[in-house]
Order: C-alpha cells, then sequence, then structure tokens
C-alpha cells in the first residue's frame, strides 16, 4: 500500500472511531444519575480511549500525506479541513483531561465529524504546490492559524452546551429562534455532503469555457448542475443546463452553484425532520445538555478563547503579514481573506474585553462563542470558496 492509500484509510479510521466515541460520550451523559457518576462514567472512559485512537490515526493520516506530498497537507480545502477537524480533536482531548466533562465529548466529536465530511466532498488527490504556496510560511502560517481556530471552535461547542440547557425551546422568543437558527446551518453543512455525495454518485459533468478575473481564457468543470455561470461563459458539454444567471468574474460561480444545491438541500433536510419530530431541531439535543455543569462549561469557554486568541493572532496576522511581505511586498493590502481574518480577531478581541471588563458570562458569553465560531466558518467556507482574492487556492 502506498503512502497517499494508507493516509486515506487512516482518516476512514478516524472518521469511524469518532462516531463510535460520539455514542459512548452520549451513553455516558444519558446513563449517569449524579455529577460523580457523570465524570467517571464508564462509557465516558470508554469514548475518551476511542476518540484517543481516532486521533492518533487521524495524527497518522496527516504526517503520511505530509510524506506523500512532500509539504504540509494545507494546501487546500480537503487537507486544510481535516486538519482543522484533527487540531479540534486534540483541543477537545486535552480540555477533557482538565475537566472531565463527556458534555463536551458529546458535542465537539459531532462537529468534527461534520467537518470531516465536508472536507471529503472536495477533490481529495494529492497535487504539486502552486508556486504561490512554495514557502515554509505555509506549514507554519496555515496549521498556527488552523490550531488557533480549532481551540477557539472548542468555545463555541462549550457555548453550544449552555445555551441548549438554559434556552426554552418550548416559548417563542429571540434566543429560541437564534438557537435553532445554528442548528439549521448545521443541516446546511450536512446538505453540502449529502447534495454533493449524490451528484458525485451519478457522475454529473459539464465543461464551460469562461473569462477570469484576470481576462485571461479559461475552462472549468461543474459537478452539479449550473444554476449560475462564470463571467462570459459557454458551454462545452452538449446538453448542459443553461445557468439562470452569469456571475461576475470575482465571484466563483461554481462554487456559488454548490452553494445553492446545498442550502436547497439543507432546507429540505430540516423540514423533513421538522415534520417528523413535530418540534424544533435543537430540541433533539437538549436532553444531553441538561446535565451539564454550566460553571464549568462557562469556564471551558473563557479558557479556549485565552489560549486560541493568541494562537490566532499568531497564525492569522502576524505570521500570515509576514509572509504577505515575502510573497508579495507588502504586509496588508485588504484582500477578502485578510480582511475576514482581521474581522475575527477583533471580534475575539471585544469577546475577551466584554468578559473581562463588564463581566459577560454564561448565556451572554455562550453566544459571543457561538457567534465567533459562525464567523471563522464564513471566512473558511464562503470568504474561501466564493470570493476571488489573492488566497484563492482552494
Amino acid at each position: 500500500m502506498d503512502l497517499a492509500s494508507l493516509s486515506a484509510n487512516l482518516l476512514l479510521v478516524s472518521f469511524i472511531a469518532y462516531l463510535v466515541a460520539t455514542l459512548f460520550f452520549g451513553g455516558a451523559v444519558k446513563g449517569a444519575k449524579s455529577e460523580a457518576s457523570y465524570k467517571n462514567n464508564r462509557s465516558g472512559k470508554i469514548g475518551i480511549i476511542i476518540t484517543i485512537i481516532g486521533f492518533i490515526t487521524h495524527l497518522g493520516y496527516f504526517i503520511t500525506r505530509w510524506m506523500a506530498s512532500g509539504h504540509a497537507p494545507v494546501s487546500n480545502m480537503f487537507e486544510f479541513m481535516t486538519a482543522f477537524g484533527m487540531m479540534l480533536v486534540g483541543a477537545f482531548i486535552l480540555l477533557f483531561y482538565l475537566y472531565r466533562t463527556p458534555s463536551l465529548g458529546l458535542f465537539a466529536l459531532p462537529i468534527a465529524i461534520i467537518i470531516i465530511g465536508y472536507a471529503s466532498m472536495f477533490p481529495r488527490e494529492i497535487t504539486p504546490l502552486i508556486p504561490a504556496l512554495v514557502s515554509h510560511w505555509l506549514t507554519i502560517h496555515v496549521i498556527t492559524a488552523a490550531l488557533g481556530e480549532a481551540i477557539l471552535a472548542i468555545s463555541a461547542v462549550a457555548g453550544l452546551v449552555i445555551l441548549l440547557k438554559h434556552v426554552d425551546l418550548t416559548k417563542k422568543s429571540k434566543q429560541s429562534f437564534w438557537l435553532e437558527a445554528v442548528m439549521f446551518t448545521l443541516v446546511l453543512v450536512v446538505g453540502f455532503v449529502l447534495s454533493s455525495t449524490f451528484f458525485k454518485l451519478t457522475g454529473y459533468e459539464a465543461q464551460f469555457n469562461y473569462i477570469d478575473k484576470n481576462d485571461q481564457p479559461a475552462t472549468i468543470e461543474y459537478n452539479n448542475p449550473p444554476l449560475f455561470g462564470m463571467h462570459q461563459y459557454e458551454a462545452l458539454t452538449p446538453d448542459a443546463m443553461t445557468p439562470w444567471a452569469e456571475m461576475p468574474a470575482v465571484v466563483n460561480a461554481k462554487t456559488m452553484t454548490t452553494f445553492v444545491w446545498s442550502v436547497l438541500t439543507g432546507i429540505i433536510l430540516y423540514l423533513i425532520l421538522r415534520l417528523i419530530i413535530r418540534r424544533p431541531v435543537a430540541a433533539l439535543f437538549q436532553p444531553f445538555a441538561k446535565k451539564a455543569n454550566s460553571q464549568l462549561m462557562d469556564e471551558i469557554g473563557y479558557r479556549s478563547v485565552l489560549i486560541g486568541f493568541p494562537v490566532f493572532s499568531l497564525g492569522a496576522l502576524i505570521f500570515a503579514m509576514i509572509w504577505a511581505h515575502e510573497a508579495w511586498s507588502r504586509f496588508w493590502g485588504w484582500d477578502p481573506k485578510e480582511v475576514w481574518a482581521l474581522i475575527t480577531w477583533l471580534f475575539y478581541a471585544a469577546f475577551l474585553h466584554l468578559r473581562l471588563s463588564r463581566g459577560w458570562e454564561g448565556e451572554k458569553s455562550a453566544w459571543l462563542a457561538v457567534i465567533g465560531f459562525i464567523i471563522i466558518m464564513f471566512n473558511l467556507i464562503a470568504v474561501n470558496l466564493i470570493i476571488a482574492g489573492l488566497h484563492s487556492y482552494a
């Protein structure tokens, strides 16, 4: 078996291990009768052992893919998102041993699973680096930024547990609406996986010529029916669906098409779930958060930001600026990716300010943590894939 195949198999083992571990953490939370049994539940101990096994195989995937490609495997969306998921699980394992709370695993691991599933929808082939990425700063900048985002993501997991425990979903309120909106967003990601998988299984392909943002002719292949056309597009595939609209050169119409198909699939999936359970989707997970220690979760969320914020600052801003100066002879250029990295940094700076000076704790802090994660994911998904810029390598 070559390294690329070994790497893929190790990632699959990790995915399965995280699924199984989630079930054991669910058993630990559901079966606990007291705070002591909640922390020392046998199912929880089995869950963390399986999680560690999954993390080791995930790390094995990362190392073997690095060896197979000859560069840090963070150069495209598949590689970055799988690395992001690995770091999220690693951050969870560390915090689990500090606080011994299975509730964190019950919600952190499904998010890691969704991230890996999302990553698997992108091309997985190992390809040489494009010239712009051939630099040691690829390893330093991207891995550090991903690690910071993964640690910050744990604060959102802790915040979500707090909100599920305290928000009354039986009453119509702004809090219940926005909590359900968070769940709806997660369902949309599942919709992306389902729609992408469906069109892959059908083998759909449609090629188009277009004029890129540099006014150069280029060719693009759609893997789902094209709802939006690239700038000055021309169909090469006979009987290809005519796009609804032509997008300007700064927008990736292929990604916009994938996004809309994902949203449509996600909406249908969400409506089916609502028809089946006849209550908000968030209510399905609420029983698993009831036994969580709110004060403990609040501390986990706060400490995650305390650790993740400086790591993110180092990777996404300082190292990024050094590489930008080396590559483009300037530290800052208002590229969409740079702008959203700054927005993310400012948001978490505001989080810490409100926490330390205004005493925002509990639900207020939880909402901020969840919003912060949404900003991170918007940066990773929408800014990376839809808005064209100097960072549009994915």
